[in-house]
């Protein structure tokens, strides 16, 4: 009599294993690193500063450090809410002008009537944030692009800024403050150093860093930082789950305008007078510095620790010139190569992100 043998019986699959195909393969840990924006700019941070070590030798200094990360820390400020709005999908190109329109205001306020300059700097706050608004209300009311509200934007500041304060002072400068009741209490807010060993540290610096890590916490840890990505990403579809696309859009414009008041404060309690010419062409560095770092031009992808090693590298490039003892008009040369690598860099992110 013959013997039937017992059915196979399959062997499930050990706890943990997965068979994997071309779908659900897994991309290099190095691939998926790279992917992500602050590493791409942080090590074209680190390949500028080791160039720079080896081209300028007193860039091994620690007082040649704390000035590069001065200048790093006058365009990082900006440079922060520059890529909130542009993670959101809108640029400012204001932004440059709208610095010295803080500092005019606060300075020919204070000074023509002679008050306070704590009044002069309350005041042009609320002049920055209502540039700010009335650039995002034109922006979501009109439909326009941003580019050519905030250009039109520009224009005006940048007339209004020389025709105002020839009229007001008969210069193309305000007058000196600093003689001005709060003047100290105000400077050592904005304006003010402090010695880490032997070495002069400005504030701005230490302000740079907490902006970036309040945005940081902001971006990633808050219903508001979703709403920026989802407005940025597509705001059709953001406004139709419930997210307030109006009222985010106008609120990153605003924080622009908070931005632009900062660093104009600064700039006026640096040098106690401010230039009405000053500020074109500044934005440009702004919004260079926020795509150096790893924001989209198209919205909806982005980071703020991007955008300060961005703007480390503008200073790294901007002092560490200087330092090697070459013609400072290559800076727009080497801003130029560092932009459009970024760009480059940028789009090989968003294929990268998007491949199956």
């Amino acid at each position: 009599m013959s013997q039937q043998s017992a059915p196979a019986v399959a062997t499930p699959p050990a706890p943990g294993s997965q068979e994997k195909d071309g779908r659900t393969a897994q991309r290099p840990l190095a691939v998926r690193l790279l992917a992500r924006p602050e590493v791409g700019v942080f090590l074209g941070a680190v390949a500028v500063y080791v160039f720079f070590l080896v081209a300028a030798p007193p860039v091994r200094e620690a007082s040649s450090m704390a000035n590069i990360l001065y200048q790093s820390s006058t365009i990082g400020i900006m440079a922060i809410p520059v890529a909130l709005l542009m993670i959101g999908g809108e640029f400012d190109l204001s932004a440059g002008v709208a610095v010295v329109t803080s500092a005019l205001t606060a300075s020919m306020l204070a000074y023509q009537l002679s008050m306070n300059v704590w009044v002069g700097v309350i005041a042009a706050l609320v002049v920055s944030l209502a540039i700010g608004f009335l650039n995002g209300w034109l922006v979501v009311r009109t439909g326009l692009p941003s580019f050519l509200i905030t250009l039109g934007s520009f224009l005006i500041l940048q007339g209004v800024n020389l025709a105002v304060t020839k009229l007001v002072t008969g210069n193309v400068a305000t007058d000196d403050i600093s003689n001005m009741d709060g003047f100290g209490q105000v400077k050592a807010v904005f304006a003010s150093s402090f010695d880490i060993g032997g070495v002069q540290v400005k504030i701005t610096i230490v302000w740079w860093l907490v902006f970036a890590a309040i945005a940081t916490w902001v971006l990633l840890r808050t219903r508001y930082g979703n709403w920026i990505f989802a407005v940025g990403g597509n705001k059709d579809s953001a406004r139709a789950v419930g997210v307030p696309v109006n009222f985010t859009k106008i609120s990153l414009f605003m924080l622009v305008g908070f931005g632009a008041w900062f660093v104009g404060m600064h700039q006026l309690f640096s040098f106690n007078t401010v230039q009405s010419g000053e500020g074109v062409g500044q934005e440009l560095i702004y919004i260079s510095a926020a795509v150096i770092g790893g924001c989209l031009l198209t919205g909806g992808a982005g980071s703020a620790i991007g955008p300060v090693f961005g703007a480390f590298m503008f200073g790294m490039v901007q002092q560490g010139i200087v330092y090697a003892g070459w013609n400072p008009d290559w800076f727009k040369a080497f801003l130029g190569v560092m932009l459009l690598g970024a760009v480059m860099i940028n789009l090989w992110v968003q294929r990268t992100a998007t491949r199956r």
